[in-house]
């Protein structure tokens, strides 16, 4: 199982030194430069659509962990001040940027239909709805997840491949924060009890330790209240440069 670059977000990280991809959406109208978290680039050529706010399809729960985590985060005061909070949203767009920073043109060498995986379907409600925060204080990274109906496995319950991917994105965000751009090396899930379809999951990521190029990631996932546990997995990503997954090294 490999991992894409900078999965998910334009978040607060360190920029490594290789030249970074950014997430954009499809849309036509440029919008005035937009303001990157701290630690990235300005990147984005239009006006993106953030995948990880509330839609209509958001169940109870789904809005009751995503406010419970939201108003714990930082936010900008409608008098210009910064309100500090532990916990940061990390938006989720739906491919990668054409441009790298330094100006490198990548759109001859990414097809310009890809879309990323968990967010390559319109019909909210019907994948993958979800939403990650970030806490640097205490270095853990959650996730808010919704599964939709066309993510059927047995029946009436969530395909396995679908449970992997979200936990994929849960500690490679992480881990991606950790060290910047990095692959799946080795991905380890226990399953311990299936996930109803329209349930919604918490995911917890912790990052045990780093080892050179190597980073260790632990995550669980349990149901809303934290009552049962669905999964427990443990993962290993190696930092790359953007330059060798370009390039096919």
């Amino acid at each position: 199982m490999t991992r894409s670059i900078l999965p998910l977000t334009g978040r607060s990280l360190r920029a490594p030194k290789s030249s970074c991809v950014f997430i954009y959406d499809d849309s036509k109208a440029p919008p005035p430069p937009f303001s990157a978290p701290q630690g990235l680039a300005s990147g984005f050529f239009s006006k993106p659509r953030d995948f990880s706010l509330p839609n209509s399809s958001w169940g109870p729960e789904m809005m009751r962990l995503y406010e419970q985590y939201n108003s714990q985060c930082g936010e900008e005061t409608e008098g210009g001040e910064n309100r500090e909070g532990p916990w940061k949203r990390l938006p989720s767009y739906n491919r990668f940027l054409k441009y790298a920073t330094g100006g490198v043109y990548l759109s001859r060498m990414i097809h310009k239909k890809a879309r990323l995986f968990t967010r390559n379907n319109r019909d909210q409600g019907a994948t993958f709805e979800y939403v990650l925060f970030f806490n640097s204080e205490e270095d853990k990274c959650v996730g808010v997840f919704q599964a939709g109906h066309l993510l059927e496995g047995p029946p009436g319950h969530v395909h396995g491949g679908a449970i992997a991917t979200m936990i994929d994105t849960v500690i490679g965000t992480h881990a991606t924060i950790a060290c910047g751009p990095v692959l799946t090396a080795n991905l380890n899930i226990n399953y311990r009890r299936p996930i109803p379809l329209g349930n919604t999951v918490l995911l917890e990521s912790s990052v045990d330790k780093k080892e050179g190029k190597k980073v260790f990631v632990t995550c669980k996932m349990t149901s809303s209240d934290g009552s049962k546990l669905h999964t427990d997995s443990t993962a290993l990503f190696v930092s790359i440069k953007v330059s060798q997954l370009l390039l096919g090294s």
